[in-house]
């Protein structure tokens, strides 16, 4: 008998043994009911029978050995794909989902083996099933990480909104205690608890706005007429406030006036210049310089110091990406801050290059006199 039909006919028995060891997975199939356990079996066994009733080209053959078959285009989703995306609704973790395959394989192929003795199976029926198994379980691969993924991130954006309130709150109580003056050392303890609760703001802030980028979102940006020199020397001087014994100089014009969201680009400034400090060299100083003519306005943010070693060059701007010395750098982030800088950049409908040698290394940042207002989310 060919496998095609073998399937098609004894399809029952296969979902019983299916089921038998779906339910041994524990603890996300404990409280699953029949249904649940069976879940896109029998369409995923029907599309397999299918498949090996088709007949299939050397080229077809090939792509989907690999896991690369072609999509019906009236199919956005396979059998294979919504099962994955229920199973990582259900708790299961892919190594639970690939075994429930492996499982499949050697059922199917054990019973048909048996119904066809004494007589020998068909070897290309054997080597069609694994290849539609082996696409079956790349499908589902992908979609149970796309599925976590998402999650993961829901879970992040909800995780950085409920943080917000009570690091407020540290925050204005560590203020109040500064202005009690209730002594030198509680003075002293009150600006600890504020930088370091500034610090964590600018944390949740960076993961909250990966967060946004991940989920499809982009960056927020609300334009208004601003001038962006006055902007960026009240950022500088915070700057300077929170780390006196570093050099920072502006270098701008009296006014560069223009369209922008002016306390985004205030962080991507802070960002900029924070990595500058981190990475450039002590006794020399951080350099933000500011130009702008009738269409767009510039500013670099230079240091000097050591080369960017040209591997990290390339994808400098990619999500938590660190310094080799950042697990034992002192106040390391997150590594995001030079990839918000980029999407803030990039939602103004502006770019941000970087160019570095043994001389200094330059962050250059252009963007439009006005932002582009459609590229806001």
């Amino acid at each position: 008998m060919r496998l095609a039909d073998f399937i098609l006919r004894d399809i029952e028995r296969i979902l019983a043994q299916w089921e038998a060891f779906a339910v041994t997975l524990r603890p996300a199939a404990a409280s699953m009911d029949s249904l649940a356990l069976r879940d896109h079996a029998r369409p995923l066994l029907e599309a397999i029978a299918a498949d090996l009733s088709t007949p299939q080209t050397r080229q077809a053959q090939s792509q989907k050995a690999r896991g690369r078959a072609p999509q019906l285009a009236d199919a956005p989703h396979t059998a294979a794909q919504t099962h994955a995306l229920l199973r990582a609704r259900s708790g299961f973790d892919i190594n639970q989902l690939a075994a429930e395959y492996r499982a499949l394989r050697a059922s199917v192929l054990q019973l048909w083996m048996d119904g066809c003795a004494p007589g020998a199976p068909h070897v290309d029926d054997i080597i069609r099933f694994n290849e539609a198994v082996d696409q079956a379980i790349a499908e589902s691969v992908r979609s149970f990480s796309a599925e976590v993924e998402r999650e993961r991130n829901l879970f992040l954006g909800m995780l950085g909104h409920d943080m917000r309130s009570p690091l407020q709150t540290i925050r204005v109580t560590a203020s109040l205690l500064a202005r009690m003056n209730a002594g030198e050392g509680v003075s002293a303890a009150a600006n600890r608890l504020m930088r370091t609760g500034a610090r964590m703001q600018a944390l949740l802030d960076d993961l909250c706005d990966f967060n946004r980028t991940e989920l499809g979102l982009g960056i927020s940006i609300v334009p208004a007429e601003v001038d962006l020199a006055a902007v960026f020397a009240d950022e500088t001087d915070q700057l300077r406030a929170a780390h006196p014994d570093r050099r920072i100089v502006l270098e701008a014009p009296a006014s560069l006036r223009g369209v922008w969201d002016g306390r985004r680009l205030q962080q991507v400034l802070c960002n900029l210049v924070v990595n500058a400090l981190r990475h450039g060299a002590h006794d020399m100083p951080v350099r933000v310089v500011m130009t702008g003519d009738g269409t767009e306005v510039r500013f670099e943010v230079r240091n000097a110091g050591a080369a960017i070693e040209p591997s990290l060059l390339r994808r400098i701007f990619d999500p938590l990406q660190r310094g080799p010395d950042a697990g034992a750098r002192k106040g390391a982030n997150l590594g995001l801050g030079l990839y918000i800088a980029r999407e803030i950049a990039a939602a103004h409908g502006g770019t941000i290059e970087v160019r570095s040698d043994e001389r200094e290394t330059v962050f250059t940042v252009r963007l439009p006199r006005q932002a582009l207002i459609q590229r806001v989310r």
